[in-house]
């Protein structure tokens, strides 16, 4: 009979021959210590453009306590890259290439998947990997309501630790803001004028043969069917197009307009009525049909307004004994009084917290909720969701942001919107 030698046998039999000496005397820290290879949270990437390779992968890659161990992209060359990246930081060449997610999804030794799609994909492939026992780390946003909070629930159900792609809140200049606001510097917040960068819509293409290292059907995924056409597939072109995502306001709107909910307490609820205006690209010139020259009026159940349009980037609270700043990007502050600038602890906001990639492997050692949890992230794009939706609609959209639903004899007509997605299984693409 086969006798099976465990490592307990082989360690006896190891010191019975007298070769313990060929062990060595001293066990290395790394072996043994927090970050042992077998204690790193393992990861597979997915999504390899310049987001999910320059910011997301590379970001991790510095993080001890976890371990790249496979790539994904629909376009091949793309997860070829981010391989080679892998493959010099590590020195090895053990990570793998996907082509297909659900391929990286049924590994079993991969504890988390980190998701860097186009926003169509976001919660398709989230829902996926959570369903095979993964953790996940999406960008934002979600492309509707509904399926925004079909992904809290999952979550919730499962006990995940899911994390949003967001930054801000782990940003000096937007945490500082918003604790100025919450602990009252500029006295009572009575309005939040906020700016979003312009994103301008792109003209029609034509279909072209697809190119032999992309699989365009997998692209598409959920999405209706097009042909395939050069500029398509460039976030800037994509983010344009509302069957992949919202356009500036669902994009950059996920930053701001976060800050403007975290400083105005609201973060955890939303507005109660959305009105304003928008100029929705003429389709037959156009490839492009998100709104553009946007001009939106959100109103929060506690009295505060906030004006959302596009035309750059700057974020002001205005209160009852001051305003407060930032312009630009992580920009510059300013204040009506240099007092408030001064102030560094805040009673009404949590604590500055980390980087989000350092936060969601810090939240899925503790299983606790990280900054950007998944029903923080389901909030603000609900936020952003409806402002589309009144610019739709050109009227006033009323929420109930307590039961989640619209108010009046809205309801129905709102929903067909709110609730449209193509009926393509992606199971089956």
């Amino acid at each position: 009979m086969e006798k099976k030698l465990t490592r307990r046998k082989l360690l006896k039999n190891a010191c019975g021959a007298g070769t313990l000496l060929a062990f060595p005397s001293i066990v290395p820290s790394s072996v043994l210590g927090d970050t042992a290879p077998s204690k790193k949270i393992a990861l597979g990437f997915i999504g390899m453009g310049s987001q999910g390779t320059g910011r997301n992968l590379g970001t991790f890659l510095n993080q001890k306590d976890a371990v790249a161990l496979a790539v994904c992209d629909a376009r091949k060359s793309a997860a070829v890259n981010a391989k080679k990246k892998v493959d010099e930081h590590y020195k090895n060449r053990d990570c793998s290439v996907y082509q297909d997610f659900r391929e990286l999804i049924a590994r079993k030794d991969i504890d988390a998947v980190v998701i860097s799609t186009p926003d169509h994909w976001h919660i398709p492939m989230s829902m996926a990997a959570l369903k095979a026992g993964k953790d996940v780390f999406c960008e934002k946003p979600s492309l509707t309501i509904t399926e925004g909070r079909e992904l809290a629930q999952e979550v919730a159900r499962r006990e995940a630790v899911f994390q949003w792609g967001i930054e801000d809140r782990s940003l000096i200049k937007y945490h500082r803001l918003a604790g100025w606001v919450r602990d009252g510097a500029i006295g009572k917040l009575e309005a939040i004028h906020v700016s979003l960068p312009t994103l301008k819509p792109h003209l029609k293409d034509s279909p072209a043969p697809v190119p032999d290292d992309l699989d365009w059907n997998l692209w598409l995924g959920p999405a209706p069917f097009r042909p395939y056409t050069p500029t398509l597939t460039q976030p800037n072109v994509w983010r344009t197009i509302t069957d992949y995502s919202g356009g500036s306001l669902t994009d950059w709107g996920s930053h701001l307009i976060d800050t403007a909910q975290v400083g105005a307490g609201m973060d955890a609820s939303g507005p109660v009525e959305v009105s304003g205006s928008g100029v929705i690209p003429n389709p037959k010139k156009f490839l492009s049909n998100t709104p553009g020259d946007y001009n939106l009026n959100y109103r929060y159940s506690n009295h505060v307004e906030m004006f959302v349009k596009d035309g750059g980037i700057d974020i002001k609270f205005v209160g009852t004994d001051g305003w407060v700043r930032c312009e630009g990007w992580n920009g510059t502050w300013s204040a009506s009084s240099k007092n408030i600038l001064r102030i560094k602890e805040f009673k009404n906001l949590w604590p500055l917290p980390p980087i989000e990639h350092r936060d969601f492997l810090d939240s899925m050692k503790t299983r606790k909720p990280g900054a950007y949890h998944v029903e923080a992230g389901h909030r603000l794009a609900t936020a952003l969701h409806l402002g589309h939706l009144a610019i739709g609609l050109d009227t006033s959209v009323q929420w109930d942001p307590d039961h989640e639903a619209f108010v009046g004899n809205q309801a129905e007509f709102t929903k067909s919107l709110i609730y449209k997605r193509s009926s393509r299984n992606w199971e089956n693409v």
